[in-house]
């Protein structure tokens, strides 16, 4: 992904950009929240409240400064059934669905902190480029759609007139962001132009849907209300809750993590610098738990949210507490002002943000990489808007793994040669692993060999059981065609896997290369080397 966002690298952030991007986040966080809150199936304010302790706890707590988290689509698809279910098993009528929502939260919360506790957030770095691409890709295609739902009311497209107001607002706010940057840099474009728009809106009296007709649309009355309150989930605990609560919340507390890690990827590449991704999974997880102990739907991290506040100068963890405030001052104080925002204005940060979140050198490349990670970009891109990105992501690295294991299971070779002594030697090169082993065994020739064979693993490597089975299988059919065979250059490790070692490998330390089959410890072999020495 060249960049398409070398826009925000290397840009430095400052107080005062914090909290004009901070800002701006809240304002959009507002429909966002509220729109999602539907889709799970509970109060608006529900939404807001998860979006608020979201924010502010991972802002202060998280691994990647700059990046906003609150309620999304990815965990909220997930929620609906949840609610659902709860609804069924509390009775009609008992609403319990919420409540087994906020103890499934708990759960959520815990597992994301065990990950983080287990340094589980560095397996981030397994997930390949092609990946990422697709990855942002559809994400972007993913929000854009979600905009397009704005451009409906009951159901309905606009038409005509209302149409053409809306376009003509959508399209204004995003003249306003293209034109501040060119003016003075530093200005907030995306506040001005939310700013901006609303008061035309308001003084000129123009008729277009806003953030309460919104929410009255949705079946909400509003987002004014008071401070989150502390309450323990009203569930039974008993076995048959947790094995109803359980599944729901390792799936819930996987896409989390995996949409956070993927979006801290992606800001880190943006601002050119590296978050934590463990600490971030701890962050994650104690933003769960405190939604599930006070009320909120819970969430992970926001990309789009994240885009807006590091285009707006969003560097520091300034800027997450500032959005995560103002939500709350909004819901507290200023909820009269905030309905009247025009919900075009929110509709044109969005699409900003869409065209700066696809990676646009993907068509430039599609020529210049391999055609497997063509596929897989178009994988994950298809997938990531048909189902989500947790289901994207996951196929992506496996069908990227597959083939790397392809290729490379096409790298094992050997050169064949008889020394002046009568006796055949075969040197082993690449991998060695289980998707290698049967185009190894292919190259012995056990019948028409000679008496004594010698096999190299010098400039071989062997990764797996599965190697070591080859090599056993090898060995024991050269014993039963009555012919010697040595195997030379295995590390320590792997002599103590291979039957009738003392028999047949040869191993000179001086010479041969330091690794170890699969991912063993370095330093713990070395220790038991020296306990074996003592």
């Amino acid at each position: 992904m060249e960049t398409s966002h070398s826009f925000v690298a290397k840009s430095e952030g400052s107080a005062q950009a914090d909290i004009f991007s901070g800002l701006t986040v809240a304002l959009a966080l507002v429909p966002e929240a509220v729109a999602f809150s539907f889709v799970a199936g509970v109060s608006p304010m529900v939404g807001l409240y998860g979006a608020f302790m979201m924010c502010l706890i991972t802002a202060v707590l998280g691994g990647r400064p700059g990046m906003i988290s609150g309620a999304t689509g990815a965990m909220a698809v997930v929620m609906v059934n949840l609610v659902l279910e709860g609804n069924a098993l509390g009775g009609a009528g008992s609403h319990a669905g919420l409540q087994y929502l906020f103890f499934t939260l708990l759960m959520v919360g815990i597992f994301q902190i065990l990950a983080g506790v287990f340094r589980l957030g560095k397996f981030i770095r397994m997930v390949p480029r092609s990946v990422m691409m697709g990855f942002v890709n559809g994400l972007a295609i993913v929000i854009f759609l979600s905009q397009l739902k704005m451009f409906q009311t009951g159901g309905e497209w606009l038409q005509g007139e209302p149409l053409w107001i809306m376009a003509g607002l959508v399209a204004l706010t995003m003249a306003i962001l293209y034109a501040v940057p060119k003016v003075y840099k530093k200005a907030p474009g995306a506040l001005i132009a939310i700013i901006s728009v609303s008061l035309l809106v308001i003084f000129n009296h123009i008729d277009t849907q806003t953030v309460l007709s919104f929410i009255q649309a949705n079946g909400g009355s509003g987002i004014k209300a008071g401070l989150p309150t502390f309450a323990i989930p009203t569930v039974p605990f008993t076995w048959e809750t947790l094995v109803f609560v359980v599944p729901y919340a390792l799936i819930l507390a996987a896409i989390g993590l995996i949409e956070s890690l993927m979006t801290l990827s992606l800001i880190d590449e943006l601002t050119e610098t590296r978050g934590s991704g463990n600490r971030e999974c701890m962050a994650q997880g104690v933003a769960n738990f405190v939604n599930g102990m006070f009320g909120g739907m819970g969430g992970c991290a926001m990309i789009g949210q994240s885009i807006i506040n590091i285009t707006s100068g969003g560097r520091g963890r300034l800027s997450g507490i500032v959005a995560a405030g103002a939500l709350l001052f909004f819901i507290l104080f200023t909820s009269q002002y905030i309905e009247q925002i025009p919900i075009a204005a929110l509709v044109g940060v969005m699409f900003i943000v869409v065209i700066k979140t696809f990676a646009w050198s993907t068509f430039n490349i599609m020529n210049k990489i391999p055609k497997w990670d063509v596929l897989v970009i178009v994988l994950v891109t298809v997938l990531t808007v048909k189902y989500d990105l947790a289901i994207a992501v996951i196929c992506g690295v496996i069908i990227s793994a597959l083939i790397f294991a392809w290729k490379n299971a096409l790298r094992i070779r050997a050169r064949k040669m008889v020394d002046e002594h009568g006796i055949k030697h075969y040197q082993i090169y690449g991998p060695l692993f289980f998707a290698s082993t049967a185009l190894f065994l292919s190259k012995f020739d056990v019948i028409n060999d000679p008496d004594e064979v010698i096999i190299d693993f010098q400039e071989s490597r062997i990764m797996d059981q599965s190697a070591i089975e080859a090599i056993n299988k090898i060995a024991a059919l050269y014993h039963r065609a009555g012919k010697s065979v040595h195997l030379w250059h295995l590390s320590a490790d792997c002599i103590r896997l291979i039957k009738r070692a003392e028999k047949i490998c040869v191993v000179n330390v001086l010479e041969d290369p330091d690794y170890f089959v699969g991912i063993d410890d370095y330093r713990q072999y070395q220790e038991n080397l020296e306990f074996e020495s003592l």
